[in-house]
């Protein structure tokens, strides 16, 4: 008995303790919990280090973008019209020429010499035929005293026509051994660029053969590019309204090489590739738009005023959709959904979402959450990101 006694005092001793712990450990459990869901149980989550941006508000044009090929405005291969043998090439290649300039010559020993024969037949017929003219003048007093017969008028009179005709034939032949002769020497029909020589001096050629030269016309010059028949109805919309500007850039670099206007909308659609074929006619006065240069072209329909832009790495994809990350004053971030329109050159139109002025978040957004601290690592501001 005295054991047993000795024992349960014992343990109302333990549950007298147990009570008077038991408040002060319920008032100390949510600081033990907050410390351990800090990492370390100390400190907040460190900054996440961002690239940001401003949101913009700007003309921006509403384009369709294309890969074109430069055609040349006129394209001649220079033949010739004559054969014989070439003497002389009065360019070099590559050269530029003036309309008329002098290329060739072809020798024109023989041609001269048939045209010298030509006027001389010419000449000789001539006389003939003015012989003969008088003659039946006298005939024809002379049959109306009847001192000839009618026969040996007509007869006169049928060689006095023939003769006509003969000097009519010379004349002409005198001109064929001309235009020959003339073209013994062969020029330029239009300005432009020389290509490389076909045919060197001291061949002999053949008329209307091979070409010896081929003759780009590089100012203007045409870009062809096609569009898919999905914009057509858009095209012919905005180009009622006038001419609609295109623009050619370096497929390298994407720099802008030459400002041009829409001069073709080709008349049926292409129903192998589903799209319509276009040409820009471009003035080319620095000359670096070059024929079967391949350009990157934007055809402009229309511009669009006061536009929300910003960059387009800043525009995020989730499972509802489009968004970005906002730049709060005390440098966190919040998730804000957007709208996008359309995509240029690297910077996103936004229809919805945002406004002018504001800051988003363009690197950096796979360690971000909504709240999540930001230090700014380039971009906009060198303090605070939603400072400027």
């Amino acid at each position: 008995m005295t054991g047993s006694v000795k024992l349960i005092g014992f343990s109302q001793k333990r549950r007298a303790g147990l009570k008077l712990r038991l408040p002060v450990l319920l008032a100390l459990l949510p600081a033990i919990l907050v410390s351990c869901n800090k990492p370390g149980g100390q400190s907040a989550p460190p900054a996440v280090p961002v690239s940001v941006a401003r949101v913009e508000i700007k003309n921006v044009p509403l384009e369709i973008q294309d890969i074109g090929t430069v055609e040349a405005y006129n394209t001649v291969s220079v033949n010739s019209r004559i054969g014989g043998e070439l003497i002389k090439v009065y360019f070099e290649e590559g050269q530029d020429v003036k309309e008329g300039e002098p290329l060739f010559q072809i020798d024109p020993a023989p041609y001269r010499a048939a045209l010298e024969g030509a006027r001389a037949n010419l000449e000789r017929d001539s006389v003939r035929a003015w012989n003969a003219g008088e003659t039946v003048k006298r005939y024809a007093e002379l049959i109306g005293k009847e001192y000839i017969t009618q026969q040996q008028y007509d007869d006169m009179l049928a060689e006095s026509e023939a003769l006509k005709a003969t000097v009519r034939s010379d004349r002409a032949a005198v001109d064929n051994a001309r235009l020959n002769f003339d073209y013994c020497f062969i020029r330029a029909p239009l300005a432009g660029r020389t290509g490389r020589l076909l045919v060197h001096q001291g061949n002999i050629i053949k008329a209307n053969d091979i070409p010896l030269l081929v003759i780009h016309q590089i100012q203007p010059v045409y870009v062809r590019f096609t569009v898919p028949d999905q914009y057509l109805n858009q095209l012919l919309e905005y180009s009622r309204g006038g001419k609609l500007e295109v623009r050619a850039a370096s497929t390298e670099d994407g720099q802008e090489i030459n400002t041009g206007e829409l001069s073709f909308v080709d008349n049926s659609v292409d129903q192998s590739t589903g799209t319509i074929t276009l040409k820009a006619l471009f003035p080319n006065a620095n000359r670096l738009l070059w024929p079967g240069e391949f350009v990157n072209v934007s055809l402009v329909l229309k511009t669009i005023q006061g536009a929300v832009v910003l960059p387009s790495r800043a525009v995020q994809s989730g499972q509802n959709g489009d968004f970005v990350y906002i730049v709060g004053p005390d440098n966190t971030v919040e998730s804000r959904p957007v709208t996008v329109s359309y995509s240029f050159k690297e910077q996103t139109v936004v229809e919805k979402g945002l406004d002018g002025g504001e800051t988003v978040v363009t690197d950096g957004q796979l360690r971000l959450y909504p709240g999540a601290k930001i230090e700014l690592t380039e971009g906009v501001g060198t303090g605070k990101a939603g400072s400027s």
